[in-house]
């Protein structure tokens, strides 16, 4: 009965993809399996699969719900401080507090690159970082934006990646926002 009532109000994908959450959370994405997932979310089997299809599919979805998060906390700090270092922290506490999201994001082997959600959502992260870039770039005569966003986002991207592997240094501190603050305002200073 209550399952049934879940998936008449539309709880059901919400619940499969909080679940596809855990599990990648605890044991990354290729431990992932619809049948677990049916179970860890109390339906049948089947539920998971009529919303998703297959795997792939449930990786995309939480791809496209990840770069849907990831773009809006980076377009709610360019309207609150419009500063690249601040996109940039943004940019790292979502990876930190959204790490399973984070690892299917850029594993694109892992989902449907070419579906039109995914592709959306990702084009809005890029102008969000893209958004802050322009900012210092306005500063850097002659600087290429291309490249400029790459440069951006690849300290961020490794910064967040070293701090959830836990490879960084413990002098760097306990705070991962306090510490990719520091890290980004080396290269690019606050005006």
């Amino acid at each position: 009965m209550t399952t049934s009532r879940a998936y008449h109000h539309g709880d059901l994908r919400r619940a499969v993809l909080d679940a596809a959450v855990a599990v990648v959370g605890e044991s990354g994405p290729s431990a992932l399996s619809l049948r677990d997932l049916a179970r860890r979310a109390g339906v049948s089997h089947a539920a998971p699969a009529h919303h998703f299809g297959d795997k792939t599919g449930l990786l995309t979805a939480l791809a496209t719900e990840g770069y849907t998060l990831l773009a809006d906390a980076l377009e709610a700090e360019l309207r609150r401080s419009g500063q690249l270092i601040e996109v940039g922290v943004a940019y790292v506490q979502f990876a930190v507090g959204h790490r399973a999201h984070f690892e299917v994001m850029f594993r694109p082997e892992l989902y449907r690159v070419d579906d039109p959600e995914v592709q959306t959502a990702q084009a809005r992260a890029a102008a969000g970082l893209s958004a802050g870039v322009d900012a210092v770039r306005g500063r850097r005569a002659g600087a290429d934006p291309e490249l400029a966003g790459v440069a951006a986002w690849s300290i961020v991207h490794g910064f967040a990646t070293l701090w959830i592997n836990g490879a960084l240094p413990p002098e760097i501190g306990a705070d991962p926002s306090a510490a990719a603050r520091s890290v980004a305002g080396l290269l690019f200073p606050p005006p």
